[in-house]
């Protein structure tokens, strides 16, 4: 479909199918609208209506929402669901495999840096991997409340290795794989990461990027800024794997006191793992915007919808 008054620039705006849209959570803009106004105007039905959707493992003892924001009445706060536990990673995952039997369903599509790098990953395979990730985070002892940094490109681990730390309460922070070394110290320090997670290689493009190898410069910089927090690197073999180039050898470099393969912890772990019940507004992951400072600017996400 053309809109009108961008045919000058040849830009188009295709919409989706009819049936698609009708199913749709937000079906329209306007749907978009009336639904932002119900929550500036009546909050408290909005999200509990919104909470009626996930799994609450308890529900909540006080008010949905309670908050001043106005310095002359007190002290400033906000508190949301207070008393309620649940898990993402539970909701995410348990419910469609367990309760509403999805689990072959796919629950999404992986698409690499060639054409045959491909996987198609149901609820029950991925369900699989996330307790597996979840069982070796926990060997290395990652515990409820540590903070976990991942610089890794679009592979399915990033996936496991995020809900895996849902699982387990640990809060993660993802790094853009195209981040420098400096920009990856930043924010393990700034995170107090005690776990890295990388990958020995990707491609972007045809370019090999050797991740390991930032991620090492990236713990060096850590090392000379502050007291040094990250105990364990844990390192997917990608390139070594799923690369189709086997002329271009990468030379992966190891440090057997920090260093930890991925594939030595993970696999040999158990697929079942129970989650653990937090509280709604425990930490879920950490989330840096951009600034014109030069400086990560961080929000923690929390579990509070």
């Amino acid at each position: 479909m053309v809109v009108p008054g961008l045919q000058d620039k040849d830009e188009r705006v295709y919409f989706p199918p009819e049936d698609l849209q009708m199913a749709a959570h937000v079906p329209d803009f306007n749907s978009y609208l009336a639904m932002y106004k119900r929550s500036t105007e009546e909050p408290e039905e909005f999200w509990r209506e919104v909470a009626q959707e996930f799994y609450w493992k308890k529900p909540p003892t006080g008010q949905m929402l309670q908050y001043n924001f106005d310095m002359t009445k007190g002290q400033v706060y906000i508190k949301f669901m207070e008393g309620a536990k649940t898990n993402m990673c539970y909701n995410v995952l348990d419910r469609n495999v367990l309760d509403r039997n999805l689990g072959e369903k796919v629950a999404y599509y992986w698409e690499g840096n060639s054409p045959d790098h491909q996987l198609t990953i149901t609820y029950s395979q991925l369900l699989k991997q996330v307790c597996r990730c979840a069982n070796a985070l926990k060997q290395l002892g990652v515990k409820k409340g540590d903070r976990v940094a991942i610089y890794l490109p679009m592979i399915p681990e990033l996936v496991f290795i995020m809900l895996a730390c849902a699982r387990i309460g640990a809060v993660h922070s993802i790094v853009f794989a195209g981040f420098s070394s400096e920009s990856l110290a930043e924010r393990i320090v700034d995170g107090q990461c005690s776990i890295l997670v990388t990958a020995d290689g990707v491609y972007r493009g045809e370019k090999l990027i050797n991740l390991k190898q930032i991620s090492d410069h990236a713990l060096e910089h850590c090392r000379e800024k502050s007291s040094f927090t990250v105990q364990k690197c844990l390192v997917v073999k990608h390139h070594a794997f799923r690369t189709t180039n086997t002329c271009n050898k990468l030379q992966t470099p190891w440090n057997a006191e920090c260093d930890v393969w991925w594939d030595d912890v993970v696999n040999s772990a158990s697929e079942e793992c129970e989650p653990e019940w937090l509280d709604a507004e425990d930490p879920l992951f950490i989330l840096y915007t951009s600034g014109s400072t030069g400086k990560p600017k961080a929000g923690t996400f929390i579990f509070s919808l």
